[in-house]
């Protein structure tokens, strides 16, 4: 029995996005019925090396099917500069349940950008209102770009407008979607105005407000994945309908991390998880439902979900590097 090598060029032509969203959502599904097993995501802390490897095990069942599956995940700041390596590399390792045979050894990389656009995807489809055609992008990093090929397969979104500071960064995202979207550069304030709003920043001191904001306004926290990581002002986040993907990795390290350990906001500040939205046993967005915030640390089961599609989509179209891993001679 062999096992497939998916590299990243493989994930993005198997990785088709719009069965990514409807993946990560019964994955969502499946967590709040207690059909999953998720542990807690460890970390190995490496100062000397300014970095972290993180480990994200999951297993889950949708009732279609089955999965299960590893990340292994860095992030190293220092890369680019010293090493010429991207901050953050990724291995996934994807397991048949049943025999525990490692079907396919993944790039975790372009993986996690593809689920983590679909779980904004998810998040915007509940909570969005529902004839949104703005958007706009706080952050022209890798994971900008995921945003908006997400989010615009579940909403007709015509108006993009990105803030960064970084110019360079910029034009690129808006060379990418041009011959897409209307897509220019603006204030974080003209983003925020947006029908919608993802964040992508690493930034710990926050960086909208609640006059940045329309009174409708949808927005995805994308950016904090450890402590001290905070995008949203505290007052902004006081005045929204928040809704986290895990109550222990958001408390600790999403984006609602710092004012919760301070104080400023309680667990009667959460209106739900979104896995209560998806089988609904929570109202997602009312009439009078002004701001709303998707607090997203993404969760191992994404990454399975995720991986789940990539490895069929590869069998069917015969990609990826078949390679023998598994001895069964002397069984």
């Amino acid at each position: 029995m062999n096992t497939l090598l998916l590299d990243s060029d493989d994930v993005d032509e198997n990785a088709r996005m719009a069965a990514v969203i409807d993946a990560v959502e019964e994955a969502f599904g499946a967590f709040e019925r207690g059909d999953s097993q998720m542990p807690a995501k460890s970390y190995i802390d490496l100062p000397q090396y300014n970095g972290d490897f993180r480990s994200m095990p999951a297993y889950l069942d949708t009732g279609e099917w089955d999965a299960a599956g590893l990340k292994w995940v860095n992030v190293h700041p220092d890369n680019p500069e010293k090493h010429d390596l991207p901050t953050v590399l990724g291995t996934m390792i994807y397991s048949d349940p049943e025999t525990a045979v490692p079907l396919a050894i993944i790039d975790g990389t372009a993986l996690t950008m593809k689920r983590t656009g679909a779980a904004a995807a998810v998040a915007t489809d509940y909570l969005a209102v529902e004839d949104a055609t703005s958007m706009g992008v706080v952050g022209a990093g890798v994971q900008s770009y995921t945003q908006l090929e997400a989010i615009s397969e579940i909403r007709p979104i015509e108006e993009v407008v990105v803030a960064d500071k970084d110019e360079e960064r910029t034009r690129a995202f808006i060379d990418t979607f041009d011959d897409r979207f209307d897509v220019r550069a603006g204030s974080i304030s003209e983003a925020g105005h947006c029908d919608v709003l993802s964040t992508v920043t690493p930034v710990e001191d926050p960086i909208v407000g609640p006059d940045d904001v329309a009174e409708h306004t949808h927005i995805n926290a994308m950016g904090a994945d450890a402590e001290g990581k905070h995008e949203l002002a505290d007052d902004l986040l006081l005045a929204a309908r928040i809704v986290i993907d895990d109550h222990e990795q958001c408390t600790h390290s999403g984006e609602i991390n710092v004012p919760y350990h301070e104080g400023v906001l309680g667990d009667e500040d959460i209106y739900a998880e979104i896995g209560e939205l998806v089988v609904g046993a929570k109202e997602a967005r009312g009439d009078d439902t002004g701001v709303t915030v998707f607090d997203s640390t993404g969760l191992a089961i994404q990454d399975v979900a995720a991986a789940h599609v990539v490895y069929e989509q590869a069998l069917e179209n015969d990609n990826g590097t078949s390679f023998g891993l598994i001895d069964t001679d002397d069984v």
